[in-house]
């Protein structure tokens, strides 16, 4: 009995599934035992039938076939060539059965006949399998031209061999078995090796699948215990060592230590995390034992969907490969009617014997135009390219991001959270008779009490200076103005010039400071103890720290780079001035963003804009290219193309170099292909017989084919050489 596994859709025996009882259906049966459990436990995929390792089985299981049919068909070509061209070979000069016009050659080709049909008919199969599936669609393709050829030099051959009365001119020297045998052996190999070629192509993907931890250490009822991976579940306490893999995504409940999360986001430096921070499966623990919560698992972790978009990507088609693939189809049809007038030309005009020149004509026209170069000039560039975005954290969507990031002339960049870090954090502290450290001091104690982000910023800024910070009292926050409190006995107010002004402070000696510090872009705040000015403190949302050099690359890849914010024009201005920004887009609300990228598209201007936040995602949108940073909102990461799994801008540029790498060696295999086609065809139909009596050999063209094809796959896979230029 036959069972449909109902988590992976797989059909299995039912005598040899895994049973399960369900309050639903009643008996259901599953492919593993993993599956069981996670369909009982949330109903998601099986864990262990990965797509991925189906088709990298898939295509060692074509690579075998198509092997065996290429030895095969190569054991049937070495004999066929030796005695098909006697005269060349001084063991076989000599031999009487095998000279020109004797019966015995004449039987030796009958036998060639009978010997080169499992080769035309099993060795060539997957030619006239596509043969048929074109002309069903009413269309050709590769498969048309060379099964067509093969089959046409093996029925001249059989009937001038059979019935040479057909062909009264014809000489046996001039018959074609070895042309069937050696040019399906030559195509079966160039195909094989392209199957081998493009599985190289997906390293990265493999290299991806290979992070995944295999087991995960869970605490149950108080009892630490290993477990398999799919047996881990949302909401599971898992512990993790130092040099340990984190075996999916979660949330640091206890502890702290340093993780190597450059397996997934690029970055070189250890990444600290302490209790809330959120960890990513796969990363490597460093230096500290945690504990952390977990959030998501199975198809559901980061890396799981990263897995997913780089299979996407690389499954989809450029915008220029669906314009080679549109002028294949007329490509193919074409050599198929020259093919038949170069046959006509001969037959009707070429020297005797002209069946047998006509025959050669047509099936090298053939061959020698297979457009395989041309079919797989960007496909595997595209793979090859998309896997080396994954390998740098970059998540490139699809074949026609990577084609618009070519041809950007304008980049727009939001400024919270992409250029700055997003976040408020101290700056400055300016003081006049307490000192630096105690204006600090006794500011961030008062805000301990305080939940505003600027609070926040300032009670950071002051451990990251290692001061001890004590209680406030009498806590009060005063709206709009700042807030007041009690600190050791001591009456402190952090605030704006207004409230100073409300608790008659005197505060003019600070207000050039002030506006300094204003002019910069940053939020000064006043600190008076006691009724007397004591000192100002200034936060301000900073740059990260590759940003200008990131924004410097850029320009020197031709891009014009505009800055965008809701931001007050004079906070802007400082931004851009420090970041090296010269478009300065400010004060622009959330919904009018997507307008302010329309308004630089209608400039004529192929536009790519990044974006981290929800009021980001329209603009987004909006832009020929979608860039979202990987440590903003899911609703943004949707909106994009591409997706920066750091938080950098320096991924922003290795995305344009991925793409400008990747569409040069599109460039190159298509420029290749077309000259070797535009080249070979009339060469193949014998343009240079007249002059210097050459016709080209089939042999000849299907060498040269598989070659070229070759070719192209080895210059794309040169791609895995790219290497990100650092900023």
């Amino acid at each position: 009995m036959k069972a449909t596994d109902p988590v992976c859709g797989m059909e299995i025996d039912e005598e040899t599934a895994v049973a399960t009882r369900s309050r639903d259906a009643g008996d259901l049966y599953f492919c593993s035992s993993s599956c069981a459990s996670r369909f009982d436990e949330k109903g998601a995929g099986c864990p262990a039938d990965e797509a991925p390792d189906r088709e990298e089985e898939a295509g060692r299981g074509e690579y075998r076939a198509l092997m065996r049919k290429f030895r095969f068909s190569a054991g049937i070509s070495v004999p066929v060539v030796l005695l098909s061209y006697p005269w060349l070979f001084p063991g076989l000069r000599d031999v009487p059965w095998l000279a020109r016009g004797s019966d015995g050659l004449l039987w030796t080709w009958r036998g060639f006949g009978v010997l080169t049909l499992p080769v035309l008919i099993w060795g060539g199969s997957q030619f006239y399998r596509g043969l048929w599936a074109a002309a069903k669609s009413r269309s050709a393709n590769m498969h048309t031209l060379i099964g067509v050829g093969i089959a046409a030099a093996w029925a001249y051959s059989t009937v001038a061999v059979m019935w040479p009365g057909i062909f009264p001119e014809a000489d046996l020297a001039e018959v074609y078995y070895d042309v069937t045998a050696v040019v399906t052996a030559l195509v079966v190999l160039g195909l094989a090796l392209e199957v081998k070629a493009k599985g190289r192509t997906s390293e990265a993907l493999r290299k991806l699948i290979g992070l995944q931890a295999k087991t995960a250490r869970v605490v149950r009822d108080g009892v630490e215990l290993d477990v398999p991976m799919e047996e881990v579940a949302v909401g599971d306490l898992v512990l993790v060592r130092p040099g340990e893999k984190i075996p999916v995504d979660g949330t640091v409940i206890v502890g702290a230590s340093a993780v190597d999360e450059s397996m997934i986001t690029g970055e070189s430096i250890p990444a600290e995390k302490v209790a809330g921070d959120e960890v990513i499966g796969a990363t490597i623990n460093k230096t500290g034992s945690f504990r952390f919560r977990a959030t998501k698992v199975g198809k559901d972790t980061a890396l799981a969907n990263i897995i997913r978009m780089v299979q996407d990507a690389q499954g989809s088609k450029a915008p220029i490969q669906r314009t080679v693939d549109r002028v294949s189809g007329y490509f193919v049809p074409g050599v198929m009617i020259l093919g038949i007038l170069a046959f006509m030309v001969w037959y009707n005009f070429g020297p005797a014997p002209v069946a047998a020149y006509a025959v050669i004509a047509f099936v090298t026209v053939l061959i020698i135009a297979c457009p395989c170069a041309l079919g797989l000039a960007t496909p595997t560039s595209l793979t090859v390219g998309i896997g080396k975005g994954a390998q740098n954290g970059i998540l490139i969507r699809s074949g026609d991001a990577l084609q618009t990031a070519e041809r950007l002339d304008a980049i727009v960049l939001d400024k919270t959270g992409t250029i700055t870090v997003g976040k408020p954090s101290l700056t400055d502290v300016v003081a006049r008779e307490l000192g630096n450290e105690e204006v600090l001091r006794l500011a961030a104690a008062v805000e301990r009490a305080s939940e505003h982000p600027l609070a926040e910023a300032i009670v950071q800024g002051a451990r990251d200076r290692g001061i001890a910070l004590t209680e406030p009292e009498d806590f009060q926050a005063i709206p709009g103005r700042g807030v007041e409190a009690t600190v050791e006995g001591r009456q402190v107010v952090l605030g704006n010039l207004k409230l100073m002004r409300e608790r008659g402070v005197h505060a003019d000696g600070l207000e050039a400071d002030a506006e300094a510090l204003a002019a910069a872009g940053k939020t000064p705040m006043y600190v008076a103890v006691d009724g007397r000015a004591a000192g100002i403190v200034a936060c301000a949302d900073t740059v990260k720290e590759d940003s200008r050099s990131a924004i410097a690359r850029l320009k020197e890849h031709g891009l014009e780079v505009a800055m965008i914010t809701g931001d007050n024009r004079r906070t802007a201005e400082a931004i851009a001035r420090e970041v090296g920004v010269d478009r300065i887009l400010a004060e622009v609300l959330p919904q009018d963003k997507a307008h302010e990228v329309r308004k630089l598209q209608l400039e004529g201007k192929t536009v790519a804009m990044v974006g981290d936040g929800i009021n980001d995602a329209p603009a987004l949108a909006q832009a020929d290219m979608g860039i979202a940073i990987g440590t903003g909102t899911d609703v943004a990461m949707e909106a994009s193309d591409v997706t920066l799994i750091s938080g950098s801008l320096r991924g922003v540029v290795t995305a344009i170099d991925v793409s400008r790498a990747t569409m040069r060696n599109v460039h190159q295999n298509l420029f290749g292909a077309f000259v070797y086609n535009t080249a070979g065809l009339p060469i193949a139909a014998g343009l240079l017989y007249p002059v210097f009596g050459i016709l080209l050999s089939p042999l000849l063209a299907a060498a040269a084919m598989a070659f070229s094809s070759l070719t192209v796959v080895s210059n794309a896979n040169r791609l895995r050489r790219f290497r990100a230029v650092e900023v």
